[in-house]
């Protein structure tokens, strides 16, 4: 092992270790296949150190990428450990993830801004290997029982290293793991979605089928690493031999800082939550009319509903541009691409989600078990699609939920993605989505368990007991409303309950009203009476 601050001593430097085929489904060699048609096409564009971009070549990115993972080789991590992989989104990062997926070692994304508390839950459960971080990161207390470690374009300098391991297989197979990512869980823990190197390449030649971008486009990424649309905007971008570009977080919502950061990288589309054009709508217009003179062509949201009035007005800005509804979950990367006409009709007043991506096909199925096939009738989606998760990550009750026999064909022993979404066919089949069957909500395109919030807030000592709400509002986002009950002593402090839940929750976790409520109204059956809850912050 190499000792504190020191790379690890390469057994195979500048080329890349034998474990990964290259003739099997593998991310590495399935997002780095344009580097050996065309090294020189642009893979990365993103800022330059000293100003300006600098793009990063296909062939560079690859030499980076077999850098790192001779590193990782080196350190003795065996097929299926674990590694975090904490970073902003670029060159490196995305050279650390194809490292990781070369050895066969599967990456937890992870942003800087993650609470300490978070990631740390999420080690517990993981139990990974290894913490990388970027050079810059910032990093501290990760427990001692995790090697750390930091890289750059140069590889990998190891501050601590890893337990020593038992490497017990040979070779990277396509079901083992890629990545595993956490999201918000009923359990009110984080819950880790389990992604193999077969079910994301499966979905990323469905969305090739689709015909959304050349390998001469580049592709503008708005979202956060560990944010499964980061991972997708990756594989979306380098599978077609595309150039991916990261837009830091400092230009997001500055409108003209956006605008121009658009335009100096050439970007040709721009993928994101539809909340990322608010600020821009809002209160600078004028910039949009521009991108579509200077290269932009398409656009692709998911994540969240985009308020229709807000979609006019950006395509009455970008009237030549192309709009796509994204619709899925995290267990699948998505499910559905549908094209959104430009200008949409005066008489639409709901997206449809369209029908599955090439390869895959939604079903409803209703309360009763049967398929659901009159037109506006409700039912659950299920998804039949190659590209479905391995599982939750230690948690079989929940996967066995989510992962079921085929309720139209239950003897064939196929098995599909019970997706907890309701939806209702159109007159031609295409599907509208309706709502979710349980307490998850969307916020800004993050998919957050209300449940593991109201479990954040019954820590505070003093509170007995806590509802959570995602209230509307009119021309705006929906905001996060907590009810807490206290006991005897003085109701809680609103900014100190606050600060309680930003020590273990992301910013779009934060409720961002707190109303303390001497009892829960209740409903003639018992239950707590959200909607008048709902009625109550709306006030």
């Amino acid at each position: 092992m190499s000792p504190n601050g020191a790379r690890p001593a390469r057994a195979h430097a500048g080329t890349r270790p034998a474990r990964a085929h290259a003739a099997v489904d593998n991310l590495r060699s399935h997002l780095l296949a344009a580097a050996r048609t065309a090294p020189e096409r642009p893979a990365v564009v993103q800022p330059a150190p000293g100003g300006g971009v600098e793009t990063v070549t296909y062939g560079e990115l690859e030499r980076r990428a077999d850098l790192l993972a001779a590193d990782l080789d080196a350190l003795g991590l065996d097929v299926g450990d674990r590694v975090i992989l904490e970073a902003d989104n670029g060159a490196d990062a995305v050279a650390a993830l194809l490292a990781c997926a070369t050895v066969g070692v599967a990456f937890i994304p992870a942003s800087p801004e993650t609470p300490d508390e978070r990631l740390q839950t999420i080690i517990e459960s993981a139990r990974p290997a290894l913490h990388l971080q970027a050079a810059d990161g910032e990093r501290t207390g990760v427990p001692g029982s995790v090697g750390t470690a930091r890289f750059d374009a140069s590889g990998l300098t190891v501050e601590r290293a890893p337990a020593p391991r038992v490497r017990r297989r040979r070779v990277v197979t396509p079901v083992d793991t890629a990545y595993i990512i956490f999201t918000s869980g009923t359990t009110g823990r984080p819950k880790g979605v389990v992604m193999s190197h077969r079910g994301v390449i499966a979905f990323l030649r469905g969305a090739e089928a689709e015909g959304l971008i050349t390998a001469g486009d580049r592709v503008a990424s708005t979202s956060p690493l560990q944010f499964d649309f980061a991972l997708f905007d990756i594989g979306f971008a380098l599978s077609h031999g595309a150039a991916l570009v990261p837009v830091p977080r400092d230009r997001l919502n500055w409108p003209r800082r956006f605008a121009a950061y658009l335009r100096e990288t050439g970007a040709t589309q721009v993928n994101g939550v539809p909340s990322i054009w608010r600020p821009v709508l809002r209160h600078d217009p004028g910039v949009l009319a521009e991108l579509g003179g200077n290269g932009l062509r398409g656009i692709l949201f998911s994540g969240e509903d985009f308020p229709l009035d807000e979609l006019r007005g950006l395509q009455k800005l970008l009237p030549e541009v192309r709009f796509t509804n994204a619709y899925g979950a995290t267990e699948t990367m998505a499910a559905s691409f549908t094209r959104v006409p430009n200008p949409l009709p005066a008489g639409v007043d709901r997206l449809s989600i369209g029908h599955a991506f090439a390869g895959a096909e939604m079903t409803l199925v209703g309360a009763d078990g049967g398929p659901v096939d009159e037109p506006g009738e409700v039912g659950e989606i299920h998804l039949h699609t190659p590209s479905l998760f391995s599982g939750y990550w230690d948690d079989p009750d929940a996967t066995r939920r989510a992962v079921v026999p085929d309720p139209l064909d239950p003897g064939s022993g196929r098995l599909v993605f019970k997706s907890g979404d309701l939806a209702s066919r159109g007159p031609d089949g295409e599907l509208y989505f309706r709502g979710r069957a349980d307490s998850q909500v969307q916020i800004r395109g993050n998919r957050v368990e209300l449940g593991e919030i109201e479990r954040r807030i019954g820590e505070f000592p003093g509170v007995t007991g806590a509802v959570v709400l995602l209230v509307p509002r009119p021309g705006d986002d929906p905001r996060l409303h907590a009810f807490v009950t206290h006991g005897p002593d003085a109701a809680p402090e609103t900014r100190e309950l606050v600060t309680f839940c930003r020590a273990a929750l992301p910013g779009y976790m934060i409720p961002q009203g707190v109303h303390v409520v001497p009892e829960f109204p209740l409903t003639t059956n018992g239950k707590v009476d959200r909607a008048a809850l709902t009625a109550l912050a709306a006030s």
